[in-house]
């Protein structure tokens, strides 16, 4: 009888495990789970544009291709308009499509749109320096400083465009060498544009067939497309 009992009871324990460190982990996950849902419900503004409803956490992770997200994008415009709102995890955003809705943001309302979104990634990376990755006064500092330095080696004087028209003829023979045949012209394009960065800066350019600068200019294409990504823009 005594080997039943306790062979009863040990059972019974098995069965109803009351580790306190399990049901805290499930208070804690319940109440977040609950506070996100809540706050998915408010608005912080009532003129914020419409966009296709988020999921908990993931955001509208879900209805972005994450090889092509502009294809996404551009679909969603069709729906919602050229402004729209999405959510990439927790993180809010307002997409402008269209080339008459970035020109009125970017070019006629610029001061309104200067600030950046505080993305982890890249604060990591450029500690809140640079001209690509700054906010603020450090951006508006470093761009006048950037204006000024570039004019130094000649932005806007009649020797920029000496450097432009010469690479346009090289560009121009490269496109000739293809004797009307398809071709991808993006390394083509993007060797372009260094050469007359690189020969207004250090005077010289490159062959078109440098494997060196190739290499180069596909790690900036990757270093894009991952800092592009929906997993990237994720604010935690």
């Amino acid at each position: 009888m005594k080997d039943s009992y306790f062979s009863t009871t040990g059972s019974s324990e098995d069965m109803l495990p009351l580790d306190p460190v399990t049901v805290l982990l499930s208070i804690v996950t319940c109440i977040f789970l609950a506070t996100v849902m809540y706050k998915q419900k408010e608005r912080v503004h009532p003129n914020y544009p419409p966009g296709p409803k988020p999921w908990p956490i993931i955001g509208n992770i879900l209805n972005l291709d994450v090889q092509k997200p502009y294809l996404s994008f551009q679909e969603l415009a069709k729906t919602y308009g050229p402004v729209y709102s999405i959510k990439i995890g927790v993180q809010e955003m307002v997409v402008l499509s269209g080339y008459d809705v970035v020109k009125e943001a970017l070019v006629n309302r610029a001061e309104m749109f200067t600030d950046r979104p505080n993305i982890p990634v890249f604060i990591d990376y450029s500690k809140g320096y640079g001209i690509v990755f700054s906010n603020g006064h450090n951006w508006k500092a470093m761009r006048r400083f950037t204006l000024s330095t570039l004019r130094d080696y000649g932005m806007g004087t009649r020797a920029i465009e000496e450097n432009i028209n010469e690479e346009a003829n090289y560009l121009i023979k490269i496109f000739r060498s293809y004797k009307g045949e398809p071709f991808d012209n993006t390394m083509i394009m993007n060797t372009a544009v260094c050469n007359i960065i690189v020969s207004m800066l250090f005077g010289h350019r490159f062959d078109y067939d440098d494997q060196k600068l190739h290499r180069l200019l596909k790690l900036v294409m990757e270093l894009a497309m991952i800092a592009g990504s929906p997993m990237a823009l994720v604010s935690y």
